[in-house]
């Protein structure tokens, strides 16, 4: 899974929030489906131009990330490579593009989990909520607060003072 840190917490949290009101979505293209919107938050690059990117090579995400190849110089994959150097890895954006992955959908209330459609709006934006609320738990459990545990002050006792002459 993505690496638990604040920028990809981030990206997944903005992501949900512009799918969740109303940005265009459309799961079979290539720059407004579920991976498509996570590229644009990324690499602030608009959907046309993910998506003209991405028409340079055969298939749609899926196939995509399985032909990447850092250095084949092709638009599609500079755009994965964002994704990846900010801490998202190839299966993470695989599981993505179909809602897939095991950790993630068993994190949702049972009552949506089956019911979770890869290609419905608000199901996407559940899961990418719940992908960085579980992101955010890693990310804090890791943290230790230094110990604020400290012995007590000794007591100041003051001395009385002389009787003025």
């Amino acid at each position: 899974m993505a690496q638990p840190t604040l920028p990809v917490i981030q990206a997944l949290r903005a992501t949900a929030q512009r799918l969740a009101t109303q940005a265009p979505y459309q799961w079979g293209h290539m720059g407004s489906c579920n991976c498509g919107h996570l590229a644009q938050t990324v690499t602030r690059l608009t959907k046309a131009e993910i998506h003209a990117r991405a028409m340079q090579r055969y298939g749609d995400w899926e196939r995509q990330i399985v032909d990447y190849c850092p250095t084949s110089g092709l638009p599609i994959d500079q755009t994965i490579d964002e994704m990846l150097a900010l801490g998202f890895t190839r299966a993470d954006l695989t599981h993505l593009e179909r809602l897939a992955d095991p950790g993630i959908r068993a994190a949702i209330p049972f009552e949506r989990r089956d019911a979770l459609r890869h290609n419905q709006r608000d199901d996407v934006v559940l899961y990418l909520r719940t992908w960085a609320d579980l992101l955010e738990h890693e990310l804090l459990a890791g943290i230790t607060l230094p110990s604020f545990n400290t012995p007590p002050m000794p007591t100041l006792v003051l001395a009385e003072a002389a009787p003025a002459a």
